[in-house]
C-alpha cells in the first residue's frame, strides 16, 4: 500500500526537475514494472530511469525528501519478488551499464551495477578471464542484480558465487551516505573508527553485532557450497576479514544501492570437454555426484527424465535430446584445458574411473564445441520445458531453489519427490547438483484461497525437510519474499533477529525495498495471481496451446527476459536498440497481463499504453523462436490493434500497406507510369505523404511484367512429374519477378512439375500488423478454397516469401485450429529451401565457388529454423557465413513508416548493414526475405539474392562451364 501521505505528484515534479535521466510515473510505466520473473507483484509508485551516478544520489534524495520507499533493478528476472515493490524502481539498465575498468594483469574488473554479465565476459575472455558466477539469464542479467542475489550458476563450482568474487564495492545509503566497502584489516578499521562520522558509526555497530552473535553464525550457518539465504553476517568474522563489500552481497537491495563493483576475474580454460552420463533415474545421478566432482569438473549439473519427456511434449529440440546416453537421469560434467587433449584427458580419466564402478553409467564424450553447445541446451530448457506442457498444469517457481550438502542429492531428491507425491504436486528436477542446488518449476495452484493455504503447507514441510539436510532455503535466487517466512527454521530467531539489526544499522528508516529478507511479507501476499478474474474476451485468434482462452495467452510469459539480450538472437529488435523494457517481449506481455486484469490499465483493448508499446513491435517473430515459453507477441499485436481499431480509423499507412495486394494489382496495368510518378520530384514526395511513407525511403519499384504474366505465357515444362505448387507471393509477382522465375527453373530442374494458383490471391501477410483480421480471415477462406484440388492431392506448396509461408504454417491454423483444410494446407506448405532438402535429396546440386554471407528471415528462424537454407549453401559448395543479424528492421511495412524508418536503419546497423557493406565485392549476400532484401538494397550499395537466384546462378554458372 501506498503511504497516504505521500504526495506522489510532488515527488515525481521533483525528480523530474532533478534528474536528467527518464522520470515515468504514468499507469503504463507502473504496470510494466510491477512484477519480475516470480510469483508476486506489487505496482510501483513511479519508475526512474537514471542516466548516471548524479542521477541515482538525486534519486534517493527526493525519496528521502518525501519519504519514498526505493527498490534498485537490473535485468527484473528475479524468481523470489525482490525486484517489485511499492516504491520507486530505479531501473539501472538502460544506462548505468559500462565496464569502468578491466585490469587483466590484476585479474579484476570494475563496472557498473547495469552492466550485463556477457558482456564482461566477452571483455574478459579476450584475456582468458572471466567472471565465474553464470546464471541461466548471463546474456541480460545485470551485475547489481547479481550482487543482489548473490547469484551462481554452473561455474560457480569453478570460481564460487558472486560474493566470493567481488572485492570492492561503492554504494549509496538512503540517508545519502556514500561509501567504498570492502575487506577491512585492524588498522583500517580503527582508522575508520578514529575518523568518525557515519562510517565509524556503521563499522562500530557492524563489529559490535558480529562479535555478540559470532558463535552462533559458527554453529548455525549451513556449511555447504550454495549458502545463499540469509544476510552474509559471515563475511564480517574476523576469520573472513571483516569484509563489508562481501557482507552486502545478497542483501537484495535491502540495504544499499550499489553504484559500482570492483570484481574479481579468473582464469578461462580456452578448451571445454562435456561428459554426459546415464543412469536409471535422476536419484541414482545425484548418488554419484561425489564420484564425478572427485575429478574436478568446472561444471557439473543433473536433470531427471520427466524434462526430457516434456521437452518432448513440445518438441522442443529433440535433436539435441537424441545426443544424451541412455538413462532416465543424467548428469553433465565438462572439463575445461588449455587444449582439447588436455580437456579430453581430464573427462576420460572420470570415464575410466566410472567404469570401475558397480554399474557403471552410460557414457559419451563430446569435444566439439557445437556439440557441446546442443547438449548444453537439453539442461538450460529447463524453464521453458516445464512452464507450459499440452495437457498439464502451468508451472511455478516458489520452490525451486534449495541446496544441500552435495553428497545428499541423491537422498534430498527421494524424499522431496515423496513429499511432492504426497501434495499431488508435478514438476521436473534439474540444476546445479555438483553444488547441491535443486531446481524445478512446481504446478502450484496460486489461484484458488484453498490452493494458496496447500502451497504454504507444503512450503512449511519442504523448509524443514531441507533444514533436516543442513542446507539452505535458497541455493542462488534469493529470499525475497517467496522464502524470508522460513529463515528463523535455518538460523533460528536470534540470528533472524541480526539481520533487522544489520539491516537497521544500513537503513535505519527501513525505506530500502521493504518487505524483502527481514520483516517479510509471507510467501503467500502479494501473489500476482490470487483473485485473478479476468475477462474473457471474445478474439479473432483461437489459441490452441492456451487453451483457447486469452486469459491462458497473457500468463504464458514467465518473466525471464530472454527478450533483453543485445545480441545472439532476434527477439526483440527494437528493445535491442532503445533497451527499453516497453519494448522487449516480457514488457509487452507484462502490459497485455495488466491490460486484461483492468486495475491499473483500465481502459484494456483502449488502452494508449498497451498501444504504444506494441507499435514498435516489428511483429519478426523472433519470440516465437527465442522465446523458452514461446511468447507470441506478433499474433497478440494483431490480436489488439484488431479490437483497438474496432470503432476507430486506422491510420492511412493501413490502407496504403495492408492492402498492397490490391494497388499492386492496379499498378500492373501501367507500371511504368506508376513507377515515374512514384520517383518524380514533387509527385513522389506528395505520395509518400499520402501513404505515410518516410521522406527517407525509396517506394519500391514495379516489375514491368509480373511472374504470374511470365508464367501463363511460358510453355509448360516437366508434364507427368510430380507436381508442386509455387506461391506467387505480392512481392516476388509484382517487384522482383525474378526470383519467382528462378524458382520455377530450379524446380523444374530438380524435376518438379510446377503450378500456380488459378487467381491471384494475397495470402494476406500486411493485414496482421494493423490487426485487420476480419479481412485476413476472408482472404485465407479464398485461398482454401481455391487450393482445395491441390491440397485433396496432396500437392506440396512452396513459398518463396517467408513471412507468407508463416502464414499458412501458423497463422492460419490459430485462426483456423478445427478446420481440416487448413491442418493440411499448413502441413503442405514448405519454405523453399526446405522442400528442396526434403523432396529433392538427389538433385545434382551445380557448384559455385564464392563466397556467400547468410541472413535468415526472422519468421523462417522462429518456424523452421535456417538447417535447411546452410545444407542447401553446403550442396552448393559455398564458402559461407551465418550472420548473428537478428532482424534487418525493415519488417513489411515497419521499416517504411515515417515514424519507424530511423529505428528501422537503426536495427539494421546492429549487425547486418555493416557486415555486408564490409563484404568483399564478389561476396553472395544471401537472403529470401523481400524485406530484408530491401533493406539491403535501399540502405547500402549491395544487392541480396534469394536462395532460388543463388542456386539458378550455379546452374547458369555450371552451363557456361560446360558449353
Amino acid at each position: 500500500m501506498i503511504n497516504p501521505s505521500l504526495n506522489i505528484a510532488a515527488l515525481a515534479a521533483e525528480l523530474s526537475r532533478n534528474i536528467e535521466g527518464e522520470v515515468r510515473f504514468d499507469d503504463g510505466s507502473r504496470a510494466l514494472y510491477a512484477t519480475d520473473a516470480s510469483n508476486y507483484r506489487q505496482v510501483p509508485i513511479g519508475v526512474v530511469v537514471p542516466k548516471s551516478i548524479d542521477d541515482v544520489v538525486a534519486t534517493i534524495a527526493a525519496c528521502r525528501r518525501h519519504g519514498a520507499p526505493v527498490v534498485s533493478r537490473g535485468g527484473g528476472t528475479s524468481l523470489a519478488g525482490q525486484c517489485c515493490n511499492v516504491a520507486v524502481v530505479m531501473d539501472l539498465s538502460k544506462y548505468l551499464n559500462r565496464i569502468l575498468e578491466l585490469n587483466p594483469d590484476a585479474k579484476t574488473a570494475r563496472v557498473e551495477p547495469g552492466c550485463v554479465l556477457d558482456d564482461l565476459r566477452e571483455a574478459a575472455e579476450q584475456h582468458h578471464l572471466t567472471f565465474a558466477p553464470d546464471p541461466a539469464t548471463h546474456t541480460h542479467n545485470t551485475l547489481g542484480g547479481m550482487i543482489g542475489n548473490n547469484s551462481c550458476g554452473i561455474h560457480a563450482l569453478m570460481g564460487g558465487k558472486t560474493v566470493d568474487n567481488i572485492i570492492e564495492l561503492d554504494i549509496l545509503l538512503y540517508d545519502g551516505t556514500r561509501l567504498t566497502v570492502g575487506r577491512t584489516d585492524a588498522v583500517e578499521f580503527d582508522l575508520i573508527v578514529t575518523e568518525g562520522g557515519r562510517r565509524a558509526d556503521i563499522y562500530t555497530r557492524l563489529r559490535a553485532l558480529t562479535d555478540k552473535e559470532a558463535d552462533r553464525i559458527r554453529r548455525r550457518y549451513p556449511k555447504i557450497p550454495r549458502r545463499v539465504s540469509g544476510y552474509n553476517l559471515d563475511e564480517l568474522l574476523p576469520e573472513n576479514g571483516f569484509n563489508v563489500a562481501r557482507a552486502l552481497v545478497g542483501s537484495e537491495g535491502t540495504c544499499a544501492v550499489v553504484l559500482a563493483a570492483l570484481v574479481r576475474l579468473v582464469d578461462s580454460p580456452p578448451v571445454r570437454s562435456l561428459l554426459a552420463l546415464g543412469y536409471p533415474d535422476v536419484f541414482s545421478a545425484g548418488d554419484h555426484v561425489p564420484e564425478v566432482l572427485a575429478h574436478q569438473p568446472i561444471g557439473l549439473e543433473g536433470l531427471d527424465d520427466r524434462l526430457v519427456m516434456d521437452m518432448d511434449a513440445i518438441s522442443l529440440h529433440p535433436e539435441k535430446v537424441e545426443l544424451l546416453p541412455e538413462g532416465g537421469g543424467w548428469l553433465l560434467a565438462e572439463f575445461g584445458g588449455h587444449d582439447q587433449h588436455e580437456a579430453d584427458a581430464a573427462a576420460k580419466a572420470c570415464m575410466d574411473a566410472l567404469r570401475q564402478s558397480d554399474n557403471p553409467p552410460a557414457m559419451k564424450l563430446f569435444s566439439d564445441a557445437k556439440t557441446q553447445k546442443k547438449v548444453w541446451k537439453v539442461r538450460e530448457s529447463g524453464l521453458g520445458a516445464t512452464a507450459h506442457v499440452p495437457d498439464k498444469k502451468n508451472t511455478w517457481p516458489g520452490w525451486e531453489d534449495a541446496a544441500v550438502p552435495p553428497d545428499k542429492v541423491g537422498a534430498y531428491l527421494r524424499d522431496l519427490r515423496r513429499l511432492l507425491d504426497q501434495y499431488g504436486y508435478g514438476c521436473d528436477l534439474y540444476g546445479h547438483f555438483g553444488q547441491g542446488c535443486i531446481h524445478t518449476r512446481i504446478d502450484f495452484d496460486l489461484e484458488t484461497e484453498a490452493g494458496i493455504q496447500t502451497f504454504h503447507a507444503f512450503l512449511h514441510e519442504a523448509a524443514d525437510l531441507v533444514v533436516s539436510y543442513g542446507g539452505s532455503l535458497s541455493g542462488e535466487h534469493g529470499d525475497g519474499q517467496a522464502r524470508a517466512e522460513f529463515l528463523p527454521k535455518i538460523f533460528g530467531e536470534e540470528l533472524v533477529q541480526a539481520f533487522r539489526d544489520f539491516k537497521s544499522i544500513w537503513d535505519p528508516d527501513g525505506k530500502m525495498n521493504p518487505g524483502k529478507v527481514v520483516d517479510a511479507y509471507p510467501p503467500t501476499e502479494n501473489l500476482r495471481l490470487a483473485g485473478f478474474q479476468p475477462v474473457q474476451p471474445l478474439t479473432h485468434f483461437r489459441y490452441p496451446k492456451d487453451k483457447g482462452q486469452f486469459s491462458q495467452v497473457v500468463l504464458r510469459c514467465v518473466g525471464v527476459g530472454n527478450c533483453r539480450q543485445h545480441h545472439g538472437q532476434t527477439m526483440c529488435p527494437s528493445y535491442r536498440v532503445t533497451r527499453e523494457e516497453k519494448h522487449c517481449t516480457r514488457g509487452r506481455a507484462r502490459l497485455l497481463f495488466e491490460t486484461l486484469r483492468g486495475e491499473v490499465i483500465t481502459d484494456r483493448w483502449q488502452s494508449e499504453a498497451m498501444k504504444e508499446s506494441l507499435d514498435l513491435c516489428l511483429a519478426c517473430k523472433g519470440c516465437k523462436g527465442d522465446c523458452p515459453v514461446k511468447v507470441d507477441m506478433a499474433t497478440y499485436k494483431s490480436e489488439f490493434m484488431a479490437h483497438y481499431y474496432q470503432h476507430k480509423r486506422r491510420p492511412r499507412q493501413a490502407y496504403a500497406f495492408g492492402w498492397i495486394d490490391r494497388w499492386a494489382a492496379l499498378a500492373a496495368h501501367a507500371p511504368g507510369p506508376v513507377n515515374w510518378l512514384a520517383q518524380a520530384p514533387g509527385i513522389g514526395g506528395l505520395i509518400k505523404t499520402v501513404a505515410g511513407v518516410s521522406s527517407q525511403r525509396r517506394l519500391p519499384r514495379f516489375a514491368p511484367e509480373t511472374f504470374r504474366h511470365w508464367f501463363k505465357h511460358r510453355a509448360p515444362g516437366n508434364a507427368g512429374k510430380p507436381a508442386v505448387m509455387l506461391w506467387p507471393d505480392t512481392f516476388n509477382n509484382h517487384f522482383h519477378p525474378a526470383t519467382a522465375k528462378a524458382a520455377v527453373m530450379v524446380l523444374e530442374a530438380a524435376g518438379f512439375q510446377v503450378h500456380v494458383p488459378e487467381r491471384q490471391i494475397c495470402c494476406g501477410r500486411p493485414l496482421y500488423d494493423f490487426g485487420m483480421l476480419d479481412q485476413a480471415r476472408r482472404q485465407l477462406r479464398r485461398i482454401l478454397a481455391d487450393l482445395r484440388p491441390a491440397i485433396d492431392s496432396g500437392m506440396p506448396v512452396v513459398g518463396l516469401e517467408p513471412a507468407c509461408v508463416a502464414v499458412f504454417r501458423d497463422e492460419l491454423v490459430n485462426l483456423f485450429p478445427e478446420d481440416e483444410m487448413a491442418q493440411r494446407l499448413s502441413r503442405q506448405t514448405c519454405f523453399f529451401s526446405e522442400f528442396l532438402i526434403k523432396e529433392a535429396p538427389d538433385f545434382p546440386f551445380p557448384k559455385l565457388a564464392r563466397k556467400a554471407l547468410l541472413h535468415g528471415h526472422c519468421h523462417q528462424k522462429a518456424l523452421a529454423g535456417l538447417e535447411h537454407e546452410q545444407a542447401l549453401l553446403d550442396r552448393l559448395g559455398l564458402d559461407w557465413q551465418d550472420l548473428d543479424s537478428g532482424c534487418c528492421g525493415m519488417a513489411g511495412s515497419f521499416g517504411f513508416e515515417t515514424d519507424k524508418a530511423e529505428l528501422s536503419a537503426q536495427i539494421g546497423e546492429l549487425v547486418l548493414l555493416p557486415a555486408v557493406r564490409n563484404a568483399p565485392p564478389d561476396t553472395l549476400i544471401v537472403a529470401d526475405g523481400y524485406s530484408c532484401r530491401e533493406q539491403i538494397g535501399q540502405l547500402t550499395a549491395r544487392r541480396g539474392l534469394h536462395m532460388a537466384e543463388v542456386i539458378l546462378m550455379a546452374m547458369q554458372n555450371g552451363e557456361t562451364r560446360n558449353g
